[in-house]
């Protein structure tokens, strides 16, 4: 009894998809699921950086909302004693009292236009993510 030659299976598999013109569309096919499974790592690797920014851009949102809330319950504090004090009848009681609420009023301003710009900042969240998996999805169709 003959032994078979080693590979021979194998290599008789590999001449029929040869003949039968599956070898190079196999190849490719091995080639792309190679590429993706790289891409898929590249991608993971993106999202979890980009997720860090966002929960670092979520924490400043929260603390300056926080202090936007505060800086807002101070300013009508501070401008209801501004009121009260404007009927007193010393002037300069009531130049102080505008004063330090004008104080709280910018302080309070500030506060809301950082808490804005942080929270428009959201906007351009996972953006280099979303812009590389549209480019997988076009390379992907165009492949096919």
């Amino acid at each position: 009894m003959a032994e078979p030659q080693p590979g021979a299976r194998s290599g008789g598999r590999f001449r029929w998809l040869s003949l039968l013109g599956l070898e190079a569309p196999l190849q490719r096919l091995r080639d792309t699921v190679s590429e993706a499974a790289l891409a898929a790592e590249d991608r993971v690797e993106l999202l979890s950086i980009e997720w860090a920014e966002e929960k670092q851009r979520l924490r400043r949102l929260v603390l300056l909302s926080v202090a936007a809330a505060a800086l807002t319950v101070v300013l009508f504090i501070v401008l209801s004693a501004a009121v009260m004090v404007q009927f007193w009848d010393t002037p300069w009681r009531l130049g102080a009292a505008w004063g330090v609420a004008a104080v709280w009023a910018l302080a309070w301003a500030w506060a809301i236009s950082a808490l804005v710009r942080v929270a428009r900042q959201g906007q351009q969240a996972f953006a280099l993510t979303r812009r590389e998996l549209s480019r997988d999805w076009a390379d992907l169709k165009e492949g096919l």
